[in-house]
């Protein structure tokens, strides 16, 4: 039974995720639509259950006039019938009802609910540029995923059930308390006035305590998150006071929040309590009254007096959960302005899958700045031949990561055009884009996975032999085999922390070559590949590299000039333009910026401080 209705929903619904609407209502029905139905079969739940319970007051009131009517002797053989159908509503009828609507709402949707907002949510941000997780805490957009995930379901179900549930229980209340008395209807009127001027006045204040609050929760958690991530500089600097002082500027300002948010709870529990107060005193004078003049009965009594009590009971409940409605529509809204931004990068709409048949790359008339007033690639204008292998050099800051970000579409040109063998890369798919390119970096990340899953991450389908191999080529199998960790895991089965953090910079740098060499990929990025390791693994590495770039167009950045002199061709990059390409003999030759890095170099090395290698 509890199986039947969990499968009822697909928490991982199919379909490529879109981009979320900016406005609330769209925002939630973008995340409910695989729901509604089960809502509204709730909903309608609800009401029904709502309705039996004020038939329940009635049946009490009935009750109480038939014992004062009917002697002891007849009493079951003129109301026995009657008795006996009650009896089987509020036995068999009611908690079946109740059964039914909780196994819809706490197996269909409870659990399935937020998942299928992460699931969205999640598949949604992989697809943002780089530049979107670069301007943000990833343990700031991780919990805008958990946090307003939990934040939709609540707004929606709690939306839709106090509705309910206050329409039903309210209307039902004032037509068995007018059919006693009219005059008994009027305390109830007052009241529900005075609760609703009490809803208006507290509950938008409210959300815009939970809303801030929401904020520097998120915030205070992006900053614990970036302390934990970076725990290794940390101890380098001994800064760990400094740290907690930064974590405590956000704590601080949560507590703010949290501090306004209890004011405004203590002043609604005294009003409220207060409120309630006076409609009990109210009904029970009124009914006392009608009484004395004989207008109504002491079942008619009893049933007003009960249903107050049941109404004071409840406007508490409903009142927090119209506080915590409006606290969680205040968390999705926070949460939209992280997950419904726009894709910097997309696809275009007739984007195909890139086609590498030769493996030319062609910068044409090339612009970039980064949003900033100086551009950092001006008008650069390039053209890598099928097959060669290219070295891009220049001082720090001359453009060249950039150049290689644009090749990948982690960010788009802002003036001309780059092709792979004649296609623009702006329409192309970048799946098939990346999948085409090979890149080892210079400040490595491992996945917090084992060592096989990192190196096979390169290509998922590769064979045990395949990995084994490009670890062997990489020089990386010797220490792979010689690993542990805390769990006992051993091997290729070692898992390397997050960001890879339980491995030197040299083991990560042989991890990502292997990967690397597993990918196999027509075009090849090296980004100081080998800046990590040390002399004698870098001589043996680099002879791999240098057969792994057989066959492929390459392109290599490196300060350590010695590495890619042996390339076809050196490319010298300074202020965002090429201005100077050649050999390394020919460079040397011309005398220029590239030939006075060169006198420079100490160990091989392109200096910090090149103010005066021009002159």
């Amino acid at each position: 039974m509890f199986r039947f209705f969990e499968t009822r929903i697909n928490p991982y619904p199919k379909g490529e995720p879109t981009t979320p609407p900016r406005k609330l209502l769209p925002f939630l029905l973008h995340y409910s639509r695989p729901l509604l139905p089960w809502l509204l079969v709730m909903s309608v739940l609800t009401g029904v259950i709502s309705a039996l319970e004020i038939t329940f007051f009635d049946y009490m009131g009935q009750l109480v006039d038939w014992m004062g009517s009917t002697g002891r002797d007849s009493f079951l053989q003129v109301h026995g019938e009657k008795l006996l159908w009650m009896g089987l509503l509020v036995v068999v009828a009611y908690p079946l009802l109740v059964l039914v609507q909780s196994l819809i709402i706490h197996q269909t949707i409870f659990g399935n609910y937020p998942m299928i907002a992460r699931w969205l949510s999640h598949r949604y941000l992989l697809r943002q540029s780089v530049g979107f997780f670069q301007d943000e805490f990833a343990g700031r957009i991780s919990q805008k995923v958990m946090q307003t995930a939990l934040s939709i379901r609540e707004t929606v179900m709690k939306l839709m059930d106090v509705f309910v549930y206050v329409v039903v229980y309210f209307v039902g209340t004032v037509v068995l308390v007018a059919q006693a008395d009219v005059w008994l209807v009027l305390p109830l009127v007052v009241w529900l006035a005075s609760y609703l001027v009490l809803v208006f006045h507290f509950v938008p204040r409210l959300q815009k305590v939970s809303m801030a609050q929401s904020d520097a929760r998120a915030q205070m958690t992006g900053r614990i998150v970036d302390s934990y991530t970076n725990i290794q500089t940390i101890k380098l600097f001994a800064h760990t006071m400094r740290e907690q002082d930064y974590a405590r500027g956000a704590m601080d300002e949560f507590m703010v929040t949290v501090h306004a948010q209890m004011r405004l709870v203590t002043q609604l529990t005294v009003a409220l309590h207060t409120l309630n107060a006076f409609l009990l005193a109210s009904v029970a004078g009124v009914a006392i009254w009608a009484w004395l003049q004989a207008s109504i009965s002491m079942g008619a009594i009893a049933v007003a007096i009960a249903l107050v009590m049941r109404i004071r009971s409840m406007s508490d409940w409903i009142l927090w959960e119209v506080a915590g409605l409006f606290e969680n529509i205040g968390t999705v809204e926070d949460g939209m302005g992280t997950l419904a931004q726009p894709l910097a990068i997309a696809d275009a709409k007739d984007a195909k899958d890139l086609q590498v048949t030769q493996g030319e790359i062609r910068f044409e008339h090339v612009k970039f700045h980064y949003g900033r007033e100086a551009k950092v690639i001006d008008d650069l204008s390039l053209v890598i031949k099928p097959g060669e292998k290219v070295g891009i050099v220049g001082r720090s800051g001359a453009g060249k990561s950039t150049l290689v970000n644009l090749l990948l579409r982690f960010y788009d040109v802002e003036g001309g055009r780059i092709l792979i063998d004649g296609q623009d890369v702006a329409h192309v798919t970048q799946e098939s884009l990346r999948r085409n390119i090979g890149m080892v970096t210079q400040d490595t990340s491992l996945l917090h996975r084992s060592i096989r899953d990192n190196i096979r991450y390169g290509r998922p389908d590769a064979s045990e032999e395949e990995l084994l191999e490009a670890s062997r080529r990489a020089h990386a199998d010797e220490f792979i085999r010689g690993l542990t960790d805390a769990k006992g895991r051993s091997g290729y089965d070692t898992q390397v922390g997050e960001r890879g953090v339980k491995l030197s910079g040299g083991q990560r740098q042989r991890v990502a070559i292997a990967r690397v060499l597993l990918k196999d990929a027509p075009i090849l990025v090296l980004d100081e590949a080998t800046s990590a390791l040390d002399s004698e693994v870098e001589a043996a590495i680099q002879e791999q590299l240098y057969a792994l770039m057989e066959g492929k167009t390459v392109i290599a950045i490196a300060h350590r000039l010695s590495t890619i002199a042996v390339l076809d061709r050196l490319v010298v990059m300074d202020g965002g333009r090429v201005i100077e390409s050649g050999s390394h003999e020919e460079l040397l030759q011309q005398d220029g910026l590239y030939a006075a890095l060169w006198r420079r170099q100490s160990g091989g090395f392109i200096g910090v401080d090149l103010e005066d290698a021009e002159a």
